[in-house]
């Protein structure tokens, strides 16, 4: 009777850890694409300057993100998710000439929280590799998803072809959906550590914290202008 009851049984799902950290993350990332400052630049009510101090914070977090890769191709859990497709630094630096000029590397302007944010993808890729693709998945994932249309929105406004929004084109990915599918199952199959996949969620909403607080700090800045 036991054995019988216990084939019965059902048997608890096993959720993939790219749909768990999906699930986990959801609120979080609506909270950051709602800030303020996103949704005026959605809705065509920022400025040129505005979208300037955009990409300018940009710059600085994937600089951080980047700069770390060639030290991360040497940690086994972490390279599989290293493609030089995802690359967004060259596309940064060169709409920053495009939109201030040669020497925009000396009037960039840096909000607090951006600091932060980079010198926290810095911190885990010196000293936790698996906190360093949680911060690599919020980026590349969201920049394959709503990024792509933050791009084509920025491009009517401001009349922007490929310059100046370099940043949102993929061009070496010519099925964004797909990569990213693969990119998922590429987390669900990582031999994470005991208890690391916790931490790796715990990560990401620490990730999208620090977006929303940049949204947040860039509203402010624009609001004192």
């Amino acid at each position: 009777m036991t054995a019988t009851t216990d084939a019965l049984a059902p048997t608890a799902e096993v959720i993939p850890f790219s749909r768990l950290v999906r699930e986990r993350s959801s609120g979080s990332h609506r909270d950051s694409e709602g800030a303020g400052f996103m949704h005026g630049l959605l809705k065509g009510e920022a400025t040129r300057d505005d979208y300037i101090a955009l990409v300018s914070q940009h710059w600085a977090i994937y600089e951080a993100l980047e700069g770390v890769e060639p030290a991360m191709r040497e940690v086994a859990l972490v390279a599989p998710f290293l493609s030089p497709a995802l690359t967004r630094l060259p596309a940064l630096e060169a709409d920053l000439a495009f939109l201030i000029g040669d020497d925009w590397r000396e009037q960039l302007q840096l909000v607090p929280a951006t600091i932060a944010y980079a010198a926290r993808i810095r911190e885990v890729a010196a000293t936790w590799p698996a906190g360093y693709i949680a911060h690599h998945y919020t980026r590349y994932l969201g920049d394959l998803s709503g990024g792509l249309h933050i791009g084509r929105v920025i491009g009517r406004q401001f009349g922007f072809e490929t310059n100046g929004i370099g940043f949102y084109l993929f061009d070496d990915i010519a099925d964004p959906a797909a990569f990213k599918d693969a990119y998922r199952s590429q987390l669900d199959a990582a031999p994470w550590a005991p208890g690391e996949q916790e931490r790796v969620v715990d990560e990401v909403l620490r990730a999208y914290d620090f977006n929303t607080r940049i949204f947040e700090q860039l509203s402010a800045r624009t609001a004192a202008a």
